[in-house]
Formats: C-alpha cells, structure tokens, sequence
C-alpha cells in the first residue's frame, strides 16, 4: 500500500499547486457553451449535455474554483479505481500502483482537469462503469445495472462514449457474462440515451444526441477532398484552398470563411447537417485511400510521436498547456445568448483566470518534463497484446484496452485528432497493462 500511498499523495500535492497557481480555471473555446447549459439547461445542438449538467449541479456555489476542485478529485478516483480494481485482481501493490501511477502523475492530464471541459468526466465516468463491470467474479444484476448507467452519463458527456458501449455490448455477448446481466447493462445503457435523444428532438427536431455528426464529418473529409470527384450539388461545399494547404480537419468546421457558413453564436441548420454528411460520405467513397491515409497519419503518427506539434491549431495546442499569462474572454456571441464573459460571470462573479506565482511556474515547469510522450502510450498499448494473444475472449484485459483504443481511433476516423483526445485514453490503456500481467491463477478464473 505504500506504494500507491506515495504516489497519490504527489498526486494530491500536484493538484494543490495547480489550484493555488491557476485561480479559478482555466478556459477553452467550447467551455462557455457548456457553461450556458448549466445557466439554463437544454439539448445543445453542438454539445451533449452532460457536463452542463454537472456544471449545473455546482452552480449554487458560484464558483468555477470549486468546478475545477472536484474535477481534480476525479481525476484523484480515477487512480484509485485504477488501483484498487487490480489489487482485487491479484496485482502485486507495486504494480498496482505503477498503473495508477499515469493519471495521478501526468501533466497533461492534470491541466485538463483544471480546464472547464467534459473530458475529466468524462474519464471518471467510463472509468468507474468498467470497474463496476469487471469488480466482480462475475457480473450480476447489482453491478450491470449501474455500469450500464454509467456508461450512458459517460456518452452523454462525450458522444465518443456511443462507440464503448457497443464494444462493452459485444464483449457482454460474446464472453462469460450471463444473458441477464448483458441484458441490463444494454437497457440501463441505452434507455437514458433514447430518452434524452426525445428531448433532443423536441427542440432540434432530430433524434440525436447532437445534431453535427455530419458537420464534422465533413470536416474530416475536407483535408483530402478533391472537388471534381464530388457530385455537382455539393460542390459549394468544397474548401477554397488546395489539398495539401488545407487547414486541419476541425478547424474548416469552425472559420469564418468556412462553406457550411458557420458563424459565432448560432447552430448548423439541418440541411447543412445533412448535406456536409452527404459531401463526406462521397468523398470517402471516391478516395477510400486517401480517407485511410488521412486517419491512418492522425492515429500513428500524431498520436505516438515524441514531440507535439502545433495541431489543430497554435492557439488549441496552447490551451493544453499551463499558461504563462492570461488571456481575455473573447468578444464573440455565444450560442444561446451573451458573450463569454456575461456568460461566465452568470455563473462565477469572478471567472477571469490569475495566475500566481511561484505555484504557476512549478505546474509549467512540471508539464514540460511529466508529461506522457507517444511512444510512452504506445509501449502501453502492446503490454497487453502478448496476454491476449494467449486467450482473447474472457481475459479481463480486453475491455479496457479495446475502450482505449476506441478513444484513440474514432475521433481521427469521425471528426480530427485532438491531444485531449488522447489523454482521456491513456488510464485505460494502463489499466489493461496492469490486467494483463495479473497472475496466471487470477486471470484464468476471470
């Protein structure tokens, strides 16, 4: 145990430094839509609403420092769900702790924690539906209905949740689990997701949990597009400059001389929804190739490699990063009404970031060096190949590690890749390591 004690404990240490250094939170363009559903919760046509939700819930304190408090103690559960799931598996404490050791002590993540974003929800919720999921011997009624739910909040935080619970559903299927705990983790997952997706048509006039998928499918599209392959009606969709010159994939959603016509504090109509839907799918099917290409070099190379680059942009890649200095509230209209800072500061009286110091300068110079680099993740990702190779359906390494792949491979696939993206997938991957190299006794009987 004192293995683990002494990394939680520089965990706990590390986020006191960051709360102390960055006072209240820090901010990302999407924060102020999620911040306008907690003002007056409804079915965001961009966003899910569970992470408004959760703000919603905080907002009788008036107080983002208290937001970016809990998510850090999120983060903080995550690693012990971590830990403690392999204790109860048999793993050695050090080990254990080893696996832990990623989400309680990477940079990279504790900056996201500190952002007003979805992702470490997000995590916290997957995390604890695929402890509950793989907790017991084997899994009954009093596990699978709340993992189930789990699984739905988690989607409806992030709509990259949709994709893990169809691999849940199908391990559920295929594996040892009995048809009635498979049964109710399907109805606790899927029913909520069907509910909300009626309230979503009520105002949207779609069933859905956003109404963008084809948005950024488009946008996927538009960095390898070639316009004379795209029927003639579509063309107007088409991006101005050539393909190779083309900005990155998420960011032709949301210029200002983009063709679908987006503009600061309204949603995409139906009707471009469903044209940039119908672009993107005859451009994938005109350059299958050149799609598999585009995802294959986001997933490989973007993902695994040492350094980061500036993708999508220099300004995104900024936000991932604690900051030397604070920048103002931008000016823009925020959907649903207000702009940043009147949105903000309906919320938290005070929400404009101050950095102090010399806590600050410790969380920078900390993320600089502690940060999880590509080829780190990707050592993870191949410890546990060489278990499942020896038994695949059943091991209880094939749930986390196919979850963490899955966040990985279908934002590159479905929108851009995204080094957020990435971090929420990292715990996973490092839970199946840890679950592949439990005893060959507490494996087996899995």
């Amino acid at each position: 145990m004192r293995w683990f004690a002494g990394v939680f404990a520089a965990g706990v240490l590390l986020r006191l430094v960051a709360v102390l250094g960055y006072r209240p939170a820090l901010w990302f363009n999407d924060s102020f839509d999620y911040v306008q559903i907690a003002l007056k919760p409804w079915p965001h046509p961009i966003r899910p609403d569970g992470y408004g939700i959760f703000l919603w819930l905080l907002r009788p304190f008036h107080s983002f420092g208290l937001v970016v408090v809990v998510q850090h103690l999120l983060g903080l559960a995550v690693g012990v769900m971590i830990f403690s799931l392999l204790r109860r598996r048999g793993l050695p404490p050090w080990g254990a702790a080893l696996a832990a050791a990623p989400v309680l002590l990477d940079g990279g993540l504790i900056e996201l924690e500190h952002l007003i974003l979805s992702d470490t929800l997000f995590l916290f919720l997957l995390t604890a539906s695929i402890t509950l999921l793989l907790w017991p011997d084997r899994l009954t009624w009093r596990w699978a209905g709340p993992a189930g739910l789990l699984l739905s909040l988690a989607t409806l935080t992030r709509t990259v949740g949709l994709p893990v619970v169809l691999v849940v559903l199908v391990l559920l299927v295929f594996g040892r689990t009995g048809w009635r705990a498979a049964v109710l983790v399907a109805a606790t997952a899927l029913l909520p997701l069907a509910g909300y997706a009626a309230w979503f048509h009520g105002e949207n006039g779609r069933y859905a949990i956003t109404a963008t998928d084809g948005v950024f499918l488009w946008g996927r599209s538009a960095a390898f597009a070639e316009c004379p392959k795209i029927p003639q009606d579509l063309r107007d969709l088409c991006p101005a400059e050539e393909v190779g010159h083309r900005r990155a994939s998420s960011s032709q959603v949301w210029a200002a001389d983009s063709p679908l016509g987006w503009t600061y504090g309204e949603a995409f109509d139906p009707q471009t929804n469903r044209r940039a839907q119908r672009f993107a799918l005859a451009a994938i099917r005109a350059q299958p190739l050149d799609y598999l290409e585009t995802v294959s070099s986001d997933f490989f190379v973007r993902t695994f490699s040492w350094n980061r680059t500036s993708y999508p942009t220099p300004v995104t890649s900024r936000k991932y990063r604690f900051p030397t200095r604070v920048e103002a509230f931008p000016t823009w209209p925020v959907l649903g009404g207000g702009t940043p800072a009147t949105v903000a500061g309906a919320y938290d009286p005070a929400p404009r970031t101050r950095i102090v110091e010399p806590f600050a300068v410790i969380m920078r110079g900390y993320q600089a060096v502690l940060t999880l680099r590509g080829p780190m993740l990707a050592v993870i990702l191949l410890l546990p190949l060489h278990a499942l190779r020896r038994r695949l359906v059943g091991h209880p390494a094939l749930l986390p590690w196919l979850a963490s792949v899955t966040l990985l491979a279908v934002p590159p696939l479905t929108v851009d890749f995204d080094y957020r993206y990435a971090l929420t997938a990292v715990p996973l991957a490092a839970l199946a390591a840890g679950l592949a190299y439990l005893p060959r006794a507490a494996s087996t009987a899995s």
